[in-house]
């Protein structure tokens, strides 16, 4: 919510503000290499339009799979942006401003470094929360991104259930995938954690049954926060539906996105509000957030 996102700025401003675990959203590049970057697309985060102006695809978007690690260490990553006339909108309006200061890409590896480097300097151990993006359009460009991921994993001694990792992916199937073939293969036992969106093709897990298959392969549920809440709920009058009950009766853990001090839902008048619906009155057993800060105070003056 500070510093443009998935940067090594923004991961150790969010450790100091008190955050317990930090995510990484993960794609690869060219020369196979895992990095940290809101998506497989580089155009709403980075001026790639600007330095290699030739390389999108046809259509028009440009792919971090089309670059090495050394191509994309030249770009300059911003917030998110959209693009209308050539001119540059920031999605969050109020948040650090597009095209000013020096931030890059880097690495899952660098990340992971920097995490436990402060973890070793100041005692504490923060956790980290790997996504892997987009893995269907990753197998189509020959690249296995779940088994690089998890190698690192391993390499960095994230490996059994009782380590500070939960491991996410939209993908259904890519997350069986990784609980029956490829955890067993390399005798990992990582938390997963099934990511629900409000898209169509997430109704069948929003059912008893659905949970119950989830739980089959994973140890939690990441869901939008309006699966849990209707965003045409008004003060006063929730529309909570049964999702973390049947999460819980299927013993799963629940901890629902984005939380943002600057995109509040009509019900909450305030990010204190939001915190107390979800962490209090529904119970979740945690956030994701952009506002670790607000987040961590909210916890610590409440418990």
């Amino acid at each position: 919510g500070y510093l443009p996102e998935h940067t090594l700025a923004a991961k150790a401003m969010a450790y100091a503000q008190g955050a317990h675990f930090i995510e990484q959203d993960l794609v690869m590049t060219q020369d196979d290499q895992v990095i940290v970057l809101h998506d497989h697309h580089l155009d709403t985060v980075t001026d790639v339009r600007e330095v290699f102006p030739g390389r999108a695809r046809a259509d028009g978007r440009f792919y971090v799979v089309d670059f090495t690690l050394a191509e994309l260490r030249q770009l300059a990553v911003s917030e998110r942006f959209r693009l209308s006339g050539g001119k540059k909108t920031a999605v969050f309006e109020r948040r650090f401003p597009l095209e000013k200061s020096s931030f890059r890409v880097n690495t899952f590896v660098e990340e992971i470094e920097l995490i436990q480097g402060l973890n070793k300097a100041t005692g504490r151990s923060v956790g980290i929360y790997p996504e892997i993006k987009s893995p269907a359009f990753h197998r189509r460009e020959g690249k296995d991104i779940s088994a690089a991921v998890l190698q690192i994993l391993k390499a960095y001694g994230y490996d059994q259930q009782q380590d500070s990792v939960f491991l996410q992916c939209f993908d259904a199937y890519e997350l069986q995938r990784i609980h029956g073939e490829l955890l067993p293969a390399m005798q990992m036992t990582v938390p997963l954690v099934q990511l629900l969106g409000t898209e169509p093709e997430y109704k069948a897990a929003l059912t008893p049954d659905g949970m119950k298959r989830v739980a089959s392969y994973a140890d939690g549920i990441g869901p939008s926060m309006r699966l849990i809440v209707a965003p045409d709920s008004v003060a006063g009058n929730l529309q909570v539906t049964r999702l973390v009950e049947l999460a819980r009766d299927a013993g799963l853990l629940v901890h629902p996105y984005t939380f943002r001090r600057d995109r509040l839902p009509g019900y909450a008048a305030s990010y204190a509000e939001l915190l107390a619906i979800f962490l209090d009155d529904i119970g979740v057993d945690g956030v994701f957030t952009d506002f670790p800060d607000l987040t961590v105070e909210y916890l610590e003056s409440n418990l």
